[in-house]
């Protein structure tokens, strides 16, 4: 077991100490903003659906973009709440564009595992909890505690009862990985509404530490044209959603028929996997187990995914 793997199985007890280590902040006509940088973006995509679901207004946007070009996402933007994600709180683009707020006049809250970092240093409001001492360079347990930490900042309840789901689904699909997956080079996360910045997560996640070509999109956009590439290869991890179970399924009825294996996490698949939380902490539960997908088809191929090739623990610009 390396350590990529140990950290991520060892993550739930750091869940559970972060779990009601912040309440609800900011009010609800502000705009929030979500920024980040890679997993960080992920993660606010699927950050900003659940905020506007809960009548909290909210979009996401890339850390650069925020930064040069804020009055291309919202036309008032100083007058914002943004919520700057960095599990380093050294990321170079939202430390600068979190600073270059506030000097705007926006509140900004940083989420972060880092409480000495330069971010925690230039926020109104630091929200924060330890993460796994041994996290590598691969982002696993932070990203995780980066969305628990968030949903409750928005008002969001996030029981224990999470860990044990989260435990169970993750574990679950490791007993199937890698064999199902041994022969397959095309990796689709397929996920909807909060979950499609969770699917982007899965395709980021196993990308970087497969080194395998990965997409996602939203289920029914794949119809339109990218579905010309499935075949015998590919493999599909389809993030249902209750509200859209139905058509998703019949989407996954023709990845098969198609020659895709199908990884169906909360509905019908070659691997099925229920999952026993509703769509609120559904990105939050799945998140494990996405993790743990990329980790076995690493080990599929024989990588090691303490040393990621061309990546380092935090990106910084000169």
């Amino acid at each position: 077991m390396n350590t990529t793997e140990k950290v991520i199985f060892e993550q739930f007890p750091y869940w559970g100490k972060a779990i009601g280590s912040n309440a609800a902040i900011g009010k609800e006509e502000d705009l929030l903003v979500f920024l980040g940088c890679g997993t960080s973006f992920n993660l606010a995509l699927s950050l900003a659906a659940y905020a506007n679901n809960l009548k909290r207004k909210a979009i996401a946007v890339p850390g650069a973009e925020w930064l040069n070009r804020p009055s291309y996402f919202w036309p008032d933007w100083k007058k914002t709440h943004v919520v700057a994600l960095s599990r380093s709180g050294e990321t170079t683009e939202t430390v600068a564009a979190a600073k270059a707020s506030r000097a705007a006049g926006a509140f900004v809250s940083a989420v972060t595992v880092e409480p000495e970092s330069t971010l925690a240093k230039n926020c109104d409001q630091l929200i924060c909890s330890p993460t796994h001492p041994d996290e590598g360079i691969v982002m696993t347990v932070s990203a995780s505690l980066m969305v628990l930490l968030s949903l409750q900042m928005i008002g969001q309840t996030v029981p224990r009862s999470v860990i044990a789901s989260a435990q169970r689904l993750a574990n679950t699909l490791d007993v199937a990985l890698p064999d199902i997956i041994r022969d397959r080079s095309h990796f689709v996360f397929l996920g909807g509404g909060p979950l499609f910045g969770i699917a982007l997560e899965g395709a980021l996640k196993l990308m970087e530490m497969s080194q395998l070509m990965t997409q996602a999109f939203h289920p029914l956009e794949y119809r339109h044209g990218p579905i010309s590439l499935v075949d015998e290869k590919t493999a599909a991890i389809m993030l249902y959603s209750e509200d859209q179970k139905q058509a998703e399924a019949k989407l996954v009825s023709e990845l098969r028929q198609k020659g895709a294996l199908v990884i169906g996490l909360g509905g019908p698949g070659d691997l099925e996997l229920p999952i026993d939380v509703d769509l609120s902490l559904a990105g939050l539960v799945v998140l494990p187990t996405l993790q743990i997908l990329g980790e076995r088809a690493a080990q599929a191929r024989n990588i090691d995914t303490v040393s990621p090739r061309h990546l380092t623990k935090v990106v910084t610009l000169a």
